[in-house]
């Protein structure tokens, strides 16, 4: 069958390279796809930066969505390939989908009518407000395709195949480098649609994605002999999918959520200061994209390792991925703290932004590791389906500490910006101490559940 490895008996070092290095790879030019977008807006105003920047969180409760029904599906699948019984996962992969359709329409109602509200409580207004909404209500008209997209890369990864994905990420990042231009500028019957243009050339890359992703993942075998009735939504396996995949998507979400949190006391030290953070968590997500491939990895090796009850095998893969994220990251503490100021200079010439963002950058690059533990020990806990720590860790990591935090050193202490870049590296470390603890205390009370 197209696609599929053999997740339960090949070696689990060679599996964690097998899977996790596409992922990387893709997620490399994911990031690069976004840079793309940041550059192009750099050249259209510092305004149409910032309303890139203020939009991302609003952005992300899609990708929240997307990413956290993609996680639960393939958790859902992954066991049941492990157990040996393929036609239920095959019925989750052709539910999921359902699944996927049902919530983008409802996220596509939602997010029209509160992205306003959102945006004017981050600061925006007038011609700033209207950039931002003009990029997001596009967005939203297209929430379907990216869900989809999801859904479909679920069912690949649950089969081990994530050089899909990779390879439309990469197609993805050359094309957006063509539509951008042309979209913002105008030419062959194009007008100029300056922001709108980024928005609607994401939507339309994302369309090309599902059609590939949709023909790969009919190419795998597993979604053959499917009827109408098997698309057909079937409440038991929607809330299935529902409580493996809110968790995580919730957990992502307050990711959003967080960003909006970090965004809104930034705002309070001007546009420049909201244009450096959102160039520099470009940055961050360059050097981030291997510990997604790892948490990727780790989901699927312990899905399936977990349906087949082969627990010497999850403790391994956990333990290796742990040991390659220190490696990768270590490597890219050294090079951001170096090269802070040059990495800030790539995508903006003002002085202002470049000194802002350097200094976050030199104080984030000493959290990169804690965001390998959180990322892999969550990613291990979702693959026994055991998904709801991830909300918990979520919202203290993303909400109540940061609130908290920042309030305190900001407007009690007043310490200035300062105080936000050190509280996001206390409160990410004691989230990833916390997490490390109270994983291999689950994992062992699954082990010795399921084994009685």
């Amino acid at each position: 069958m197209e696609n599929e490895i053999h997740l339960t008996t090949q070696p689990i070092a060679k599996l964690i390279r097998q899977i996790a290095i596409p992922v990387s790879i893709g997620l490399f030019f994911h990031t690069m796809f976004n840079v793309v977008d940041t550059f192009y807006g750099g050249l259209i105003s510092t305004q149409t930066v910032a309303a890139l920047s203020l939009s991302f969180p609003v952005f992300f409760i899609i990708i929240a969505m997307g990413a956290g029904f993609s996680t639960g599906t393939t958790a859902l699948i992954g066991n049941a390939l492990g157990a040996g019984h393929r036609d239920e996962a095959r019925l989750f992969g052709i539910q999921g989908i359902s699944f996927g359709v049902l919530a983008s329409c409802i996220m596509t109602f939602v997010g029209v009518y509160t992205s306003p509200y959102l945006f004017t409580v981050l600061g925006a207004s007038h011609d700033y407000l209207a950039a931002c909404l003009i990029y997001m209500n596009t967005i939203f008209l297209g929430t379907v395709f990216f869900i989809m997209l999801h859904m479909f890369n679920a069912i690949l990864v649950a089969l081990g195949d994530t050089r899909s994905f990779r390879n439309f990420l990469i197609g993805g990042f050359f094309l957006n480098i063509i539509l951008d231009p042309w979209f913002i500028y105008g030419g062959l019957g194009i007008p100029p649609l300056e922001i709108a243009g980024i928005a609607l050339a994401t939507v339309l890359i994302q369309f090309v994605g599902c059609v590939y992703l949709g023909i790969k993942v009919y190419r795998t075998g597993l979604m053959s002999n499917k009827s109408i009735r098997d698309i057909c939504p079937k409440l038991g396996y929607f809330k299935e999918i529902a409580r493996q995949g809110f968790p995580a998507s919730l957990n992502m979400i307050t990711v959003g959520i967080g960003i909006f949190v970090i965004t809104y006391f930034i705002s309070k030290f001007g546009k420049e200061a909201v244009a450096a953070y959102g160039i520099a968590t470009r940055v961050e997500q360059m050097v981030l994209f291997p510990t997604i491939g790892l948490n990727t990895a780790t989901l699927t090796i312990v899905a399936q390792n977990n349906g087949a009850k082969l627990f010497d095998r999850i403790k391994e893969t956990l333990n290796t991925a742990l040991r390659y994220g220190g490696v990768l990251m270590g490597l890219g503490t050294i090079c951001v703290f170096l090269l802070a100021e040059p990495l800030m200079g790539l995508f903006t010439s003002d002085g202002k932004v470049v000194a802002i963002g350097a200094t976050y950058l030199r104080i984030a690059a000493f959290v990169f590791y804690a965001y390998v533990i959180l990322y892999v020990n969550v990613a291990a806990l979702q693959g026994v389906k055991r998904p709801m720590y991830a909300i918990w860790i979520g919202l203290y990591r993303q909400i109540i500490a940061p609130m908290l935090v920042f309030y305190f050193l900001t407007q009690i202490l007043d310490f200035g910006l300062m105080a936000v870049w050190w509280g996001i590296f206390s409160v990410t470390w004691s989230a990833a101490v916390i997490t490390l603890f109270y994983a291999r205390r689950l994992l062992k009370e699954v082990m010795h559940l399921s084994i009685a």
